[in-house]
């Protein structure tokens, strides 16, 4: 029986988030074409007859001094020092430049064993596969350097047996049947500014951060109510969120309620959702405090 932590690391928009979904089977982390919608450590497990997993998705490595970027970094390379594996990916359809070799360095100066993908092969061209593979086998001589889709579903078996290869021999640290370790508040969050991003102009996303301001479940009613914010920068932002006659935040909770309710099968649920400025939050310490927690 092997049992290892594997942080997966790449540039924003790299498909992270996509392949540690696809590898558990389940929702484990939001996903959006906007770059850097991870912001936490998102921990997604998987386990069969040679062992378990334990997946750290971490926010797209991105240099910038902005503190919420310095945040995120902050996230990636503390995952990294954690964790018995890494697995790298890099995005074949972006030209691998400072910022890529910033990472490659961050995962090979670890000292743990890295295993290599290029990924979305599914849209890349031959010469897009060929400079992929050059590149990582560069960075990574003595690591197996993989080709995959995460989005389609190809070649994950590939990476999987590479993984469960070089992971320890260790007793399995969850039940079998776990496939995160995410509390209930902050999945139900990371839901709601999911759909927020999605119905959102593209200079949005990075303004907006959720809230569970209260959560209260009737037993014997079998009733489960929350109150959640969608909290922004600036005043004039949350006419952006509601739109016009409340169109947006209405279909932002109705995608929201839809999700959140798989979470409460058999209960009835209300979701009371909020929109809020809180001015300079992306530069204010209590704040990211809350946000990027553990």
């Amino acid at each position: 029986m092997k049992a290892a932590t594997v942080s997966v690391i790449g540039r924003p928009s790299a498909g992270k988030s996509t392949l540690v979904n696809t590898i558990t089977g389940m929702k484990v982390s939001i996903t959006s074409p906007t770059p850097q919608t991870t912001r936490n450590k998102i921990r997604g497990i998987y386990t069969d007859s040679r062992g378990q997993l334990i997946f750290t998705d971490t926010p797209g490595f991105h240099i910038s001094d902005k503190e919420i970027n310095k945040r995120m970094q902050d996230v990636t390379v503390s995952s990294l020092k954690d964790s018995d594996m890494i697995l790298y990916l890099l995005d074949g359809k972006r030209k691998p430049g400072k910022e890529e070799d910033t990472i490659a360095e961050l995962a090979a100066g670890t000292g743990v064993p890295v295993v290599a993908v290029l990924n979305k092969a599914d849209i890349l061209s031959d010469e897009e596969k060929k400079e992929g593979e050059a590149y990582l086998r560069e960075k990574f001589p003595s690591s197996p350097v993989l080709i995959a889709s995460g989005k389609a579903d190809d070649g994950v078996d590939e990476i999987l047996i590479e993984l469960f290869r070089l992971a320890p021999e260790g007793e399995l640290l969850y039940d079998e049947d776990t496939y995160t370790d995410q509390d209930l508040e902050f999945r139900i969050s990371e839901i709601i500014r999911e759909k927020t991003i999605e119905n959102l102009a593209e200079e949005m996303p990075h303004v907006i951060f959720v809230e569970i301001e209260d959560m209260e479940y009737n037993k014997e009613e079998s009733h489960v109510w929350i109150r959640a914010s969608i909290n922004t920068e600036r005043d004039g932002q949350k006419g952006i969120i509601v739109g016009r006659g409340g169109e947006n935040i209405k279909r932002i909770r109705k995608e929201s309620f839809k999700e959140i309710r798989r979470i409460f099968p058999g209960s009835r649920l209300t979701l009371d959702l909020r929109v809020k400025s809180q001015p300079g939050w992306r530069k204010n310490g209590k704040t990211l405090d809350r946000i990027f927690r553990e």
